[in-house]
């Protein structure tokens, strides 16, 4: 193809370029049928690509010198000129920008240049889902495209430390969940051993995901991304490592209702652990040079620091931190410090072979220590956190419909910054430290595992609010998912107009998106189209765990929605429950409003949940399918395929919002039940609950027919078998049984089991007459 008005013949990069400056000038070549080449200075004629350090460009603006990130693009007439930026990354989205995003640059403006300072000099996706942590094995995932993408998209970072197998390697007992939550944010343990712990691990499963690691960072750094991990440290070590070290055993991290075997960290302050996290960063770093940050997740799945208040279990560690009869607070600064010396030691080793490494902390597990952390903080230590004005897990902002859905912060419901977020970022910014701030822009942690709904507009404001407020660092959180098998998705253009053009309006953005999608006669549908769906979209509640990690967690689609769950034999139910987070203890089996200790809902929650979704979701997700249901059978070509691809979209949300809305109702009935003393009130709740498994029957059948047509990859799906964070491709098949399960026991009378805590192992027994009935 042809760029718009340019005819280039001769792109050049220089004598020993960068990956990413070879990929930029190859793909100016590929669109414009010119020819790229190595040169040993900037060239007077052609197009020059070169990074901002090269020294290339000719023209650059005076504020070239003093703005931390940009790119700069000059072309003119006769197809000469030069494409230079700070960041390898955005020579790859300059040459897209050309072939796509300049529709408002005229000719003559590119001959003079056209400078581009970038609204976040600091930019990763996060957690990032499909690329390294618990959707890595996604039917369908196109790594390469995905780098593409982020690249275009002005993300400067990836995050490659992804295992290489669908499951980690994690020591376990029989009916234990627990090793699953290994899987995601792997550490250290999982990739490189040392001296300490060779052997602990097996050196061919190390060397598996060290080989992968290596390769993820390749494919970033051919598109200038920068490397780095998200990591839960400090991670556990196997009961047996603590057998040959007793006394390095430190912080007891695991969940005791989840585990079965007590998990421990290393005792982070012994001069030996020390070493050891220092020349596992080192090893890391070693095949990775150019590794440029660490994010530390922790005090969960598995990981957590010594005497601090939010593990599981409770403050607890090894002998080194503190004595003995300290108070709170002097428990809460030792536990402060510590973590601090923990950073400091990473960053010391580290910055031996990358002087610009960072390490980030996530701040939410410390409200106790919180204050003796930042006074750590310094340029390459620093924070993250879904708001700067978080102090523990308690997010703050509520939601924007419901003010009583409270701590929405990092969801798709965040679309606005208080004023009062430039306190602790000025704060934080006198130590030194610039804070990353995590925004979503993808169903991961919102409705998963949903691909491809779109709310553009949302995610504008966020990303705007972000810059008005001055943040420097931004983190998605999730990433992008799986893009490649949404092809039709507006958010990589809005954030990249996010990034790079932040004072152009967003229905402007918006427009030229669809405008590529559909052609001009059908734009103004299609936006019409993404804002009516964003309408109904902010109508949803957001129900705790589910709209989080919860819905596959819980295995919602796929589980019977029946008066009395465990009424359905063990093995009937096991096609479901071997893949949920259950324990055979845990009154989720039978309760969808509980999980372990946690109450997800109550009666008055689930009964006002589901009503608002009656009221003022469901309505609007239904009108609007059937406006596309219209505009899908007038269509044809290319716009027909993109309008069948956004209906398939909303109606898999219908199914996902109808299923959400059918647990609130579950909850609603079988607790109203239960707590009636009434007959007439039990009898009206029996038949509101035969109300909701109709309501259920009809929307899994709905289900299975939009996946059995398979036109639209509308869920990210496992290509190599179920797990707890999502499907695999027996899908159709499960929620078959689920639906045969569901006529057979659907008339029992509502029922939990009131002992469900107290049950011991499968296969084992307390002594007879020993537990009584509640």
């Amino acid at each position: 193809m042809e760029l718009p008005n340019l005819t280039v013949t001769a792109i050049h990069y220089p004598a020993k370029a960068t990956p990413a400056e070879i990929t930029a000038a190859r793909e100016l070549a590929r669109l414009t049928g010119g020819t790229a080449t190595a040169a040993a200075s900037a060239p007077r004629r052609g197009v020059g690509i070169a990074l901002a350090s090269r020294r290339w460009s000719r023209r650059l603006p005076a504020a070239a010198r003093t703005e931390a990130a940009w790119m700069w693009l000059r072309l003119d007439e006769n197809g000469s000129g030069e494409i230079c930026a700070t960041h390898g990354s955005f020579l790859f989205a300059a040459v897209r920008l050309l072939a796509s995003g300049l529709t408002e640059v005229s000719r003559e403006k590119l001959a003079r240049g056209l400078w581009l300072p970038a609204s976040f000099r600091w930019h990763r996706p996060h957690f990032d889902a499909c690329y390294t942590q618990y959707w890595r094995s996604a039917r369908k995932f196109d790594p390469e495209r995905y780098v593409a993408t982020l690249a275009e998209a002005g993300f400067t970072h990836v995050e490659v430390n992804g295992l290489q197998a669908h499951l980690p390697h994690e020591d376990f007992v029989a009916w234990e969940y627990y090793p699953q939550f290994y899987t995601y944010a792997p550490g250290f343990n999982h990739f490189v051993d040392t001296e300490l712990t060779r052997g602990v691990w097996p050196a061919f499963y190390l060397d598996a995901n060290l080989n992968h690691l290596k390769s993820l960072a390749a494919l970033g750094r051919q598109y200038g991304l920068l490397p780095g991990v998200c990591m839960f440290e400090p991670r556990s070590m196997p009961e047996r490592f603590f057998q040959k070290y007793p006394t390095l055993r430190g912080a007891r991290v695991d969940h005791p209702f989840r585990s079965r075997l007590p998990r421990y960290t290393m005792a982070q302050d012994h001069p030996i652990v020390q070493r050891h996290y220092r020349e596992a960063l080192q090893a890391l770093m070693r095949a990775v040079p150019d590794l440029s940050y660490m994010s530390v997740w922790t005090n969960d799945s598995g990981a957590g620091f010594e005497h601090t208040a939010s593990l599981y279990v409770g403050r607890n560690g090894g002998p080194y931190m503190i004595r003995e009869w300290r108070n709170h607070e002097k428990v809460a600064e030792a536990a402060g410090q510590s973590i601090v010396r923990y950073l400091q030691n990473l960053r010391g080793a580290a910055a031996e072979i990358n002087p610009d490494f960072d390490v980030v902390l996530r701040i939410e597990p410390f409200k106790v220590e919180h204050d003796h952390i930042k006074k750590g903080m310094s340029e390459h230590i620093t924070w993250e956190a879904p708001s700067l004005l978080v102090r523990g897990y308690a997010l703050p902002y509520a939601h924007p419909k419901y003010p009583d859905n409270a701590g929405v912060a990092g969801s798709i419901f965040h679309s606005w910054l208080d004023a009062s977020e430039a306190k602790p970022l000025a704060e934080s910014r006198q130590a030194g430290a610039e804070p990353a701030l995590n925004y979503a822009a993808s169903g991961v942690n919102n409705h998963e595992p949903l691909l491809g709904l779109p709310f553009p507009r949302l995610l504008h404001s966020k990303l705007k609010a972000m810059h008005e407020l001055g943040l420097q660092r931004a983190s998605c959180m999730g990433g992008l998912s799986n893009v490649s098998q949404a092809p039709y998705w507006p958010h990589p253009a809005v954030i990249q107009a996010a990034q790079f053009f932040p004072e152009k309006p967003v229905e402007d953005v918006l427009t030229e998106t669809a405008t590529r999608f559909v052609g001009t006669d059908h734009a103004k549908t299609l936006t019409a189209a993404w804002q009516e769906f964003e309408d109904a979209l902010v109508w949803q509640p957001a129900v705790g765990l589910y709209c989080v990690f919860g819905f596959c967690w819980q295995r919602t689609w796929d589980r019977p929605i029946v008066p009395d769950i465990e009424a359905i034999p063990a093995g009937e139910r096991a096609y479901y429950e071997r893949h949920g987070c259950f324990q055979h203890n845990n009154p989720s089996l039978g309760d969808l409003g509980k999980d372990v200790l946690f109450d997800l809902m109550t009666r008055d929650s689930a009964t006002k949940m589901a009503g608002d979704m009656d009221r003022e979701l469901l309505p609007r997700v239904r009108m609007l399918l059937r406006r596309l249901d219209g505009i899908c059978g007038a269509a044809t070509g290319q716009p027909a395929t993109v309008f069948n691809d956004l209906r398939d979209r909303v109606r898999a949300y219908l199914h996902w919002a109808t299923a959400l809305r059918n647990v609130c109702a579950w909850c609603e009935c079988v607790y109203g039940y239960r707590a009636s003393t009434k007959q007439a009130d039990k009898r009206a709740y029996e038949k509101k609950l035969q109300a909701v498994i109709d309501l259920d029957v009809a929307n899994t059948k709905g289900l299975i027919e939009l996946l059995s047509a398979g036109r639209t990859e509308v869920t990210v799906v496992s290509g190599i078998a179920d797990n707890t964070f999502f499907y695999g491709e027996n899908l159709v098949e499960n929620l078959q049984t689920k639906l045969r399960l569901t006529e057979k026991y659907r008339h029992r009378k509502p029922r939990i089991d009131p002992d469900a805590y107290w049950r011991p192992i499968p296969g084992t027994a307390w002594p007879k007459g020993w537990l009584k009935t509640s």
